[in-house]
């Protein structure tokens, strides 16, 4: 039986509730890897598992992490190796579930810091259109171009910083660049030869996903999520970027109406699950199992089996 076990892919899909079934069957205890289920609060926006769940099974790394608390995958990394030692040392075994890929990846290969921002670099690159800024990146570093988001101009400028230090031979970086890293930016390791954990990549029909998703929306809605967002104080910069939560801001704020958040935050959502899928596919080996044909209880037998092989 696997010691850790991934229940990886997008939102909506369905890990949460597989998940918990799964620990239950095998007394083994959960480690959210969703970078804002972290985060204490926002439990309806961030559709955290419900009491019943926690009560059933649990959980590591839910709702530890202060809203003003900046966070990254780095910091997750740590917190998430100190969450399995724990859970080793009670001999029992872990399942990580979540869909942010970079968390996930800071648990199966760590990461290799990167340099801080180049001001001097910023300021001569503001003047370049973001085509520009593109095809200087992939003159730079090809392999980190075509792993960045070339139409976002803040990813390409912190890219090319990336790329630029590495090319000066500042550090000897390996892998790519973060997409949507921060000042505190950080590259995957890849130098080492790192054996493929175990696990499962959980996805669904196009049509199938998006209902689901436009349900979870229309649900948090239901259950009070503008109460949740109006009592919110001191938020930091990680956590302002939950999704959802600028729109939810936009309706208290009587900008746009209900029904207008809500259609935002689906849409928003579906194409968040879009890149979910996109990374999961390029980024990792697991084993697909397509939910949408299947029974929960059908899945459940599914994912058991890859759980128990050696």
């Amino acid at each position: 039986m696997n010691e850790t076990f991934f229940i990886v892919g997008p939102t909506a899909v369905g890990k949460t509730s597989l998940a918990v079934e799964l620990a239950e069957q095998f007394d083994a205890e959960i480690v959210n890897a969703d970078a804002f289920q972290i985060y204490c609060g926002l439990d309806l926006l961030t559709a955290k598992p419900d009491s019943d769940a926690q009560r059933r099974v649990r959980h590591h790394l839910l709702g530890q992490v202060s809203l003003a608390e900046t966070m990254s995958a780095v910091r997750f990394g740590e917190l998430a190796c100190a969450a399995l030692a724990d859970i080793r040392s009670r001999e029992k075994s872990a399942i990580i579930a979540g869909g942010s890929g970079l968390y996930l990846k800071a648990i199966t290969h760590g990461f290799d810091e990167v340099p801080p921002a180049d001001l001097k670099l910023r300021e001569e690159l503001s003047s370049l259109s973001i085509g520009e800024l593109g095809r200087r990146l992939k003159e730079l570093n090809p392999d980190i171009a075509a792993r960045t988001d070339l139409k976002n101009r803040r990813r390409v400028i912190r890219a090319i910083e990336i790329a630029s230090a590495r090319h000066r031979g500042v550090q000897s970086f390996v892998g790519a660049a973060v997409p949507g890293g921060g000042e505190g930016t950080v590259v995957a390791r890849e130098d080492t030869e790192i054996p493929e954990p175990a696990g499962v990549f959980l996805l669904r029909d196009r049509d199938d996903l998006y209902q689901r998703i436009n349900e979870r929306v229309n649900a948090m809605f239901r259950a009070g999520v503008e109460e949740e967002v109006r009592a919110l104080q001191d938020i930091g910069p990680t956590a302002a970027n939950a999704l959802g939560l600028k729109e939810i801001r936009a309706l208290l704020d009587g900008q746009i109406s209900r029904a207008e958040s809500i259609a935002r935050i689906q849409q928003a959502t579906r194409r968040y699950a879009k890149r979910q899928l996109t990374w999961f596919r390029h980024q990792t080996t697991f084993p697909q199992l397509n939910l949408t044909p299947f029974s929960h209880r059908e899945a459940v037998r599914a994912i058991t089996r890859m759980f128990l092989e050696e």
